[in-house]
Parts: C-alpha cells; sequence; structure tokens
C-alpha cells in the first residue's frame, strides 16, 4: 500500500508531465503560428508558456519536497502525460482550439491531483488550475 505522500507525488507527477508537454507545444506554437494576427499570438504565447515555465520547477520541488523523486525526461513525460505534440503546419486558429483543450486536461489533471493533498500541495495545485483557467479563458477570448 502507498503512502499518502506517494499517492499525492504520482498525481503530481502526472501534473507536471502534461505542464512540460503543453509548455512545449505553446513554446512550439509561438515559433510556428503565421497569418495576420502572428503578433499578438506570438506575445499571448510567450506569456502563457513562460508562466508554465515557472510552474514546472514549483510543482516538482513540490514532489521533492514529499519525498519522491520527480520525473525527468521525454520518455518519462510521455508515460504520465496524454498531451500529444503539436503540429508546426496547423493554422492559427486550429493551435489555439488544441491549446485550449490542452489546458482543460491540465485542468482536470491538476484537480484530480488535488485529492487528499495537504494544504502546501493543496495551494499549489489551485495556483495552477487558476494559471490553466485564465490561460483558457484568454484563449477562448482570442477565438472570439
Amino acid at each position: 500500500m502507498s503512502s499518502p505522500d506517494k499517492t499525492i507525488a504520482a498525481g503530481l507527477s502526472g501534473l507536471l508531465a502534461d505542464t512540460y508537454a503543453v509548455y512545449l507545444k505553446t513554446h512550439g506554437y509561438h515559433w510556428n503560428v503565421r497569418g495576420p494576427n502572428f503578433s499578438s499570438l506570438h506575445t499571448l504565447f510567450m506569456t502563457q508558456y513562460t508562466e508554465m515555465w515557472t510552474a514546472i520547477d514549483l510543482i516538482a520541488e513540490r514532489i521533492r519536497a514529499l519525498g519522491e523523486t520527480a520525473p525527468q525526461g521525454y520518455g518519462a513525460f510521455g508515460k504520465l502525460s496524454g498531451i500529444q505534440d503539436g503540429d508546426p503546419a496547423r493554422n492559427a486558429e486550429a493551435m489555439l482550439q488544441e491549446l485550449l483543450a490542452d489546458h482543460a486536461t491540465l485542468i482536470a489533471t491538476a484537480k484530480a491531483a488535488r485529492e487528499g493533498a495537504d494544504d502546501v500541495t493543496a495551494a499549489v495545485i489551485d495556483a495552477r488550475v487558476d494559471a490553466h483557467q485564465k490561460h483558457a479563458w484568454m484563449i477562448r477570448a482570442t477565438l472570439g
């Protein structure tokens, strides 16, 4: 039987993997977006991937504080995340739609990881839910 901290760390590991996958996709779309809204989307994506980059470290450090090792590397993240790689050939609207769905996945992953979490871990997770809800809102507003 696993300890509560081990279970919480496993949930955080999934959140870390999903966050890293969406970070990579958002950063890639920042590089590859095209079209009449290039400048605003390039900036939006940069704002979002920069925020996620900081969060990745906080999530990993929380896993370590719980006494577990944080997953690392593409192979480990790939086993923990269902987020698919982005396609740089997609048009801007398709990129936005995909990221919107990915943020919904991240929110669900975070909420699942919160179950049974101590106050400190819950605060980390709640901050992630808030951030991804904001990212999703900005994407929805951009889509019109």
